[in-house]
């Protein structure tokens, strides 16, 4: 329906007759004094009592709540159409979903259509012409809000008969009907979303032809079904997402289609190491059927990975870094995690930093690079992001401590080497010989008397961090040694100088 315009007055949770199952004919549910009202009114009353009862608006969604939550408020509201412009795994698609919870809990519906008639306002000759025969007899039947939800994702070979419908030779021959009856349209996936949401992901990959048949629904509120003579006044809150270079970009949008679109509200990537950490722990399979313990620096490690590659001009940002990659990650450490304690015969599964490295196939697969990172390397450059991120975090939990214990051990020409499928108990002993490492780990929330497992974990976290400010060294071969041995970063920058030679050449 227009945006402009609203109809009855009573949502269907005002339904006098607490009980929908008790209601199944058109009478009883005249007779319970129902009145239908428009999708977006119900969407606006729900949201509305949400607000009045001071509850959570959009459960799961996290770091939205100060930007993005308010915006789409304000358009609820407003009984706007909305688009969501936001960069891969920026929560888009969840938020659109999460618009369900808004609808009614049950709304009635005529028995047996496919766009869920008003059984008092049918649009369908079917529906039509069953009322018409039979009154207050005609069966009703109530639909739960999943039933309400359609989601397209847009390709360049979605047709108009995708999205609006067109006839069916099929069911003309069955029922004996003329190919001009309207008996015979078979509908898209836009009329079935009548009296509901429907979703449409990624417009700019919808052809231009498809994006013209979207105005009449967004500006009159009605669909016109190729070949048929008929206006199909559909009831429908449409929601948008797209990225926004595409959206912006010239062709990829039709302009009288973005202008009547009522609500543009930008995502974003979480703000925050602690916004992200929780998305993370919200969103990855933690739950492996034994005792797992992932600490926080190492949670915090994994996220900074992301917002560490947000930051990197080797990195493409155009296209994004999305949230699934620490998730991804933490997935994948507490796997290598997994395995070492099963053959260990560790009662607790508790990552290290070097599985964190092990997850490296989680952070290659999610980065697209710009031209000097191609030449740089993504292996490589995803050893760097972990780097970074841990130099952070050590900074954060450890940086006004003093390492000159720990830096002298391995100055003097101490050294120790990690084995990351050795069990904890193994490695304790060996750690305990580097004077003044396990007194700095209670800071990281170990104590003695922890599990061995835990205690490892935070003590390769400080030679890790220690490594990444480049304060000790650290070899495949040798492990952490001293700090005069060549760092890693040391040849990765005449690596990059090579690079920039090389681009010389090519000019």
């Amino acid at each position: 329906m227009p945006e402009s315009e609203g109809v009855g007055s009573m949502a269907t949770s005002e339904v006098p007759a607490a009980n929908p199952a008790a209601i199944h004919t058109l009478g009883a549910l005249r007779r319970a004094g129902y009145r239908a009202q428009g999708v977006k009114n119900e969407l606006r009353e729900n949201l509305l009592r949400k607000i009045a009862a001071r509850k959570t608006l959009f459960p799961g969604i996290v770091g939205f709540d100060q930007t993005v939550i308010p915006a789409l408020t304000n358009a609820i509201l407003a009984r706007h159409s909305v688009i969501l412009l936001g960069l891969r795994g920026q929560a888009k698609s969840r938020l659109v979903r999460s618009l369900v919870s808004l609808l009614d809990d049950a709304l009635p519906i005529v028995a047996g259509c496919e766009i869920h008639d008003d059984p008092f306002s049918p649009i369908c000759r079917r529906c039509q012409e069953l009322i018409a025969s039979r009154g207050d007899d005609t069966p009703v039947v109530w639909i739960a809000p999943e039933d309400r939800y359609v989601e397209k994702l847009a390709t360049p070979d979605t047709t108009i008969a995708d999205i609006l419908g067109d006839v069916d030779p099929i069911r003309a021959a069955r029922g004996g009907h003329d190919l001009s009856s309207e008996l015979t349209i078979h509908y898209g996936l836009l009329p079935r979303a009548h009296r509901g949401i429907f979703a449409l992901n990624e417009l700019p990959d919808l052809a231009g032809r498809i994006q013209v048949g979207l105005f009449n629904i967004l500006e009159e509120g009605d669909v016109q079904i190729k070949g048929y003579p008929i206006r199909m006044p559909l009831d429908v809150a449409m929601i948008f997402t797209a990225n926004p270079e595409d959206y912006t970009a010239r062709g990829k949008i039709v302009t009288p289609l973005k202008d009547r679109i009522g609500s543009e509200i930008r995502t974003h990537y979480p703000a925050t190491v602690e916004q992200g950490s929780a998305i993370t722990q919200q969103e990855a399979w933690t739950s492996r059927g034994g005792s797992v313990l992932v600490p926080r620096f190492l949670r915090e490690v994994v996220e900074g990975i992301a917002f560490a590659a947000r930051r990197d001009k080797k990195i493409d940002q155009r296209s994004g870094v999305s949230q699934r990659l620490p998730i991804a990650v933490l997935e994948l450490a507490l796997s290598a995690a997994e395995q070492r304690a099963l053959k260990g015969n560790e009662g607790t599964v508790v990552p290290r930093v070097a599985d964190v490295y092990a997850a490296l196939p989680a952070i290659t697969g999610k980065l697209e690079l710009e031209y000097e990172g191609e030449l740089y390397g993504v292996d490589r450059l995803a050893r760097d992001l972990i780097r970074a991120s841990l130099a952070e975090v050590f900074t954060t939990y450890l940086g006004a401590r003093d390492f000159s214990s720990v830096i002298q051990h391995f100055a003097s020409g101490g050294s120790i080497k990690l084995d990351t499928s050795a069990p904890a108990s193994e490695l304790l002993p060996c750690l305990s010989t580097v004077p003044g490492l396990l007194s700095h780990v209670g800071v990281l929330g170990a104590r003695p008397g922890d599990s061995p497992p835990l205690l490892v974990s935070a003590a390769e976290f400080v030679l890790d961090g220690l490594y990444a400010q480049k304060k000790i060294g650290r070899s495949e071969q040798h492990g952490f040694v001293a700090p005069e041995v060549p760092h890693e970063t040391e040849v990765e920058l005449d690596h990059m100088e090579r690079i920039r030679q090389l681009k010389r050449q090519l000019n």
